[in-house]
């Protein structure tokens, strides 16, 4: 696997509602305790808030705006310098973890996964990957019913009510970022009681795609991702493009500032797509790591061994 190449496709996560009240992803997580992360805490944004002067506001059509209106553009930094695929930590990647507990996700998928690739003068480093929320989106140019989406906030979204699971779109992503539903998804029963919504895609839809969906409604609530609160060495950024500002819940720093002072770069840039997802180079060497220390533990799905009947699925 090459550092420009990541790849993988396969399954879900899950929502309804009970005695006729809507219950949202926080919700549910509140319901089985895990307040709304046991992996890591769960940071509020009071910090980055003060900075851009304010609450991440909504406005019409769940839109969140800068408190002088102009509509918010959020975007990932990935400072590969402290990723070491949680080598230090002795544990599988934590920001994989954490998005399948927040989302539910079924075996074997992983809405960022962490790839190991080789470096040039030989040893590796590690690539989370997430959907790349491309600003020209090949996914959204070739769907023939337009259940995958571009929105204002520049997010890409899969509608699971339109999508008729043709798969064209995850033949067209260059990376390898979206996965299939071949059959109904085994999830733990408290993940049915959320209403589907396609910001968190639950619960999940027999025969469509799914994919990672950047969690703009944590965001509204001054919340970071799951994939940014699990990280244990603080390498995940996320934050507003307008405001210029990002936070991986310990600092806040310039977006633009951190980007051109450290020579950050898209996956596959040569393609054009406009990824709103940027890296940094490196091979984890600000958390210690040796180049030539490779290998990871496997990913787990915790949630699977508390679940009657789940199984997992094979690509």
């Amino acid at each position: 696997m090459t550092q420009h190449d990541p790849q993988r496709h396969d399954s879900p996560p899950v929502e309804q509602t009970t005695r006729g009240h809507t219950i949202g992803r926080r919700g549910i997580l509140r319901l089985i305790g895990l307040g709304v992360l046991s992996i890591a805490p769960l940071p509020l944004l009071s910090t980055i808030r003060t900075a851009i002067g304010g609450h991440f506001t909504r406005s019409e059509g769940e839109v969140a705006r800068t408190p002088d209106g102009r509509i918010r553009q959020w975007t990932m930094i990935i400072d590969l310098r402290r990723c070491d695929g949680c080598q230090s930590v002795g544990k599988p990647p934590q920001c994989t973890a954490a998005c399948i507990q927040g989302h539910f996700a079924p075996e074997p998928m992983e809405w960022i996964e962490v790839y190991e690739g080789e470096l040039p003068g030989g040893g590796t480093q590690f690539i989370p990957t997430p959907c790349q929320q491309c600003q020209n989106p090949p996914c959204v140019n070739v769907c023939p019913v337009a259940a995958t989406f571009s929105t204002p906030e520049g997010t890409v979204l899969i509608d699971q009510d339109r999508c008729i699971g043709c798969r064209i779109c995850m033949a067209a992503c260059p990376y390898d970022r979206r996965f299939f539903n071949w059959g109904e998804a085994p999830v733990p029963v408290e993940a049915k009681l959320a209403h589907y919504d396609a910001e968190h895609q639950v619960p999940a839809k027999k025969g469509t795609v799914m994919k990672c969906d950047f969690c703009p409604d944590m965001m509204r609530d001054d919340v970071l991702p799951y994939c940014v609160q699990g990280c244990p060495n603080d390498a995940i950024y996320y934050g507003d493009l307008e405001e210029d500002v990002a936070s991986n819940g310990k600092e806040v720093v310039s977006v633009s500032r951190f980007l051109s002072d450290n020579q950050a770069y898209h996956l596959k840039e040569d393609l054009k797509t406009k990824p709103r997802v940027y890296y940094i180079p490196g091979h984890g060497e600000a958390v210690g790591r040796d180049a030539f220390t490779k290998g990871r533990l496997p990913t787990q799905w915790p949630w699977i061994n508390l679940t009657k009947g789940a199984r997992t699925w094979k690509r």
